[in-house]
């Protein structure tokens, strides 16, 4: 069968949605109260979920902790701060209800998690199991500066700036809610040009159907699209239908982990299945998701590959990860078997070391649950950083690869 990378000419498209869209709006909800917690109670077990629809926010989920949170003022001002300030908008911050129904963590969970099967009664050698079973994910590739994919990585410059424009009054008749989408045309695993872009803005009654889609086109398409990914003229849809007036919860029930595909790889790289948003890093559907990606992307920029995915997968109460597994899709420089003793050595994949590594008992959170928690360089994650690139390097005997310039 022939790799995607060895195909001739390939279409690949991915998506990503603003802040306003409900789904993200309950992931920005979780993340809040997981920071309001971190601040106060790093060590707390937080599994919060949201959910939301015309005119309420519903905060469940397990939660341990020693501190006390305003769940109600959290939402109001995260709602707040998306842009829901006006009953016209069909969601309103001041009058929204909000329902809270949490409990604390399974007794039987929080065994596993305090103490991992390997050091179970070892006296005093103590390490943390991972919270759950399963698989995640990393990758990295060189079609980016920030080593990710082209197509989420613009399909997230868009969606940012469909907010700009609305916040900074540029547009000022765009409403919260939005997404974005954009298909790449590629020449055996390089991208080549910008194919199709598809831009869905709430905005209100009264604007024209053609302003809004000549001011959406010249202030967010081609503001975001580099000029020579636009060789050849792409095709431009805005607000396909005609009109997007009711949208937020009003429009669609939102909830919180159903956009896993927009958080991570727009789709070009395999996912596990669980969210991050809501989760404290005892969880490895998150943090063993992010050292994936720190992994895969120090990996790439240390030129042991072009293109890179790794999986890891575990056991609840198990602290070492069950597999490691890589796939290099051909790109490799060193054999797979070498590149695998490297990050044996140079990586500690035990939730514990994950957290220490990584600083993650600490409220980040919320600014990653809009606009993707991978490639952000607007932001300073941990995950993101490749601060093991020349050591692996080194330790591999090549030289590093020249970092990926912008578009």
């Amino acid at each position: 069968m022939t790799s995607i990378v060895d195909a001739p000419h390939y279409l690949f498209t991915s998506e990503s949605v603003t802040e306003g869209h409900p789904d993200k709006m309950c992931d920005q909800i979780s993340d809040a109260i997981l920071d309001a917690i971190l601040r106060d109670d790093p060590s707390a077990r937080v599994a919060c979920e949201t959910a939301t629809t015309t005119g309420t926010v519903y905060v469940l989920g397990e939660i341990t902790t020693s501190t006390y949170v305003d769940f109600q003022a959290v939402v109001r001002e995260t709602v707040r701060d998306i842009g829901y300030t006006d009953a016209r908008y069909g969601f309103d911050y001041r009058t929204c209800g909000t329902i809270v129904s949490v409990h604390e963590q399974s007794p039987d969970i929080k065994r596993g998690v305090d103490e991992s099967l390997e050091t179970r009664g070892h006296g005093d050698v103590h390490d943390q199991g991972a919270g759950d079973q399963g698989m995640m994910f990393g990758f990295a590739c060189r079609e980016t500066p920030e080593l990710m994919p082209l197509p989420i990585a613009l399909a997230h410059r868009l969606a940012r700036r469909l907010s700009e424009v609305r916040k900074s009054g540029m547009l000022p008749y765009l409403r919260p809610d939005g997404k974005t989408q954009v298909t790449v045309d590629y020449e055996r695993g390089v991208p080549k040009a910008v194919r199709t872009v598809v831009v869905a803005a709430q905005h209100d009654d009264e604007v024209a159907t053609e302003r809004l889609r000549d001011d959406i086109t010249e202030a967010v398409v081609h503001d975001v699209i580099p000029q020579n990914l636009r060789a050849i003229e792409p095709t431009i849809h805005v607000n396909p239908t005609g009109r997007f007036v009711i949208g937020g919860p009003m429009g669609d029930a939102g909830l919180t982990g159903r956009k896993i595909i927009v958080d991570s790889y727009g789709g070009m790289a395999r996912h596990g299945g669980g969210c991050f948003s809501g989760k404290d890093p005892s969880k490895v559907d998150r943090s063993a998701a992010y050292a994936a990606r720190w992994v895969a992307k120090n990996v790439v920029a240390a030129g042991l590959a072009d293109r890179f995915e790794i999986e890891l997968a575990y056991a609840i109460g198990v602290a070492r990860p069950l597999s490691i597994s890589i796939e290099t899709f051909g790109t490799g420089v060193i054999p797979d078997d070498r590149i695998l003793g490297l990050i044996d050595r140079h990586f500690d994949l035990r939730p514990s070391a994950i957290i220490s590594a990584l600083d993650l008992r600490r409220p980040i959170y919320r600014q990653t649950a809009a606009y993707g928690h991978f490639g952000r360089p607007d932001l300073d994650l941990p995950w993101e950083r490749t601060g093991v690139a020349a050591a692996l390097a080194d330790d591999a005997g090549i030289r590093p690869p020249e970092p990926v310039q912008a578009s």
